[in-house]
């Protein structure tokens, strides 16, 4: 039930939308999660895609940042063969979804470390019967960086759930991708105009090393 995606130029600094909020990234306040890179979802993009190659060295980028500020790193997987009630009104629009273990997994060079947390993914919305809200804040996380596919249905379905629950999503452009181009960019003005912060792979790093050094000194006394 996935269409077969053609590649496109994903978007650059100068095309983000301007937004509302004026959050920067912390790496004291933020957490990482990469949304549905499983294989079934990554194969709809074809093989040696280089929009997919690209996005999936971003995300790269963001995660090794991320675990080098200590900062937690949550991916979504949904379960093959789902029950017709776990999956609900997604087999209406979706059909089956996934079912094989391989299609499962997270695609290899994203691979979860030890120390990551993979919440099993029943909707769009990452929050939705899962605890990554509990675990957000007892790790003191009121930030969420948001990563992976597909930008305008649980990437941006997640940001705008966070910001009911008063964390503040940043939706990282170069390192999500989505059906079509107008997809994409249409997941990111929404965003920016209503519920959260657009940034990309270049600035986010950027935020989180120079926030991470801030916190290495204020913390060592120095």
């Amino acid at each position: 039930m996935l269409p077969s995606i053609q590649a496109y130029p994903l978007p650059v600094a100068a095309d983000l939308p301007r937004g509302r909020a004026p959050w920067t990234v912390d790496a004291s306040r933020t957490a990482l999660l990469i949304h549905d890179m499983q294989n079934y979802f990554i194969d709809a993009f074809g093989a040696g895609s280089p929009m997919i190659s690209r996005v999936i060295e971003n995300i790269r980028s963001l995660r090794q940042t991320a675990s080098e500020a200590g900062i937690p790193v949550f991916y979504t997987a949904q379960p093959p063969k789902q029950d017709p009630a776990d999956r609900g009104l997604l087999w209406d629009f979706w059909g089956p979804g996934l079912q094989e273990e391989s299609q499962a997994g997270i695609v290899s060079d994203l691979a979860p470390g030890p120390g990551d947390t993979v919440l099993t993914k029943w909707r769009y919305d990452a929050f939705y019967r899962s605890d990554l809200e509990t675990l957000l804040a007892e790790d003191g996380r009121d930030q969420l960086m948001i990563a992976g596919v597909y930008a305008h249905i649980g990437c941006l379905t997640t940001a705008t759930s966070a910001f009911m629950r008063d964390i503040e999503p940043f939706l990282v452009s170069d390192a999500m991708a989505d059906f079509t181009a107008d997809d994409h960019h249409s997941a990111l003005s929404f965003a920016a105009a209503r519920c959260g912060r657009v940034t990309d792979t270049a600035q986010a790093v950027a935020e989180l090393s120079r926030t991470a050094r801030t916190t290495q000194v204020v913390g060592s006394g120095a």
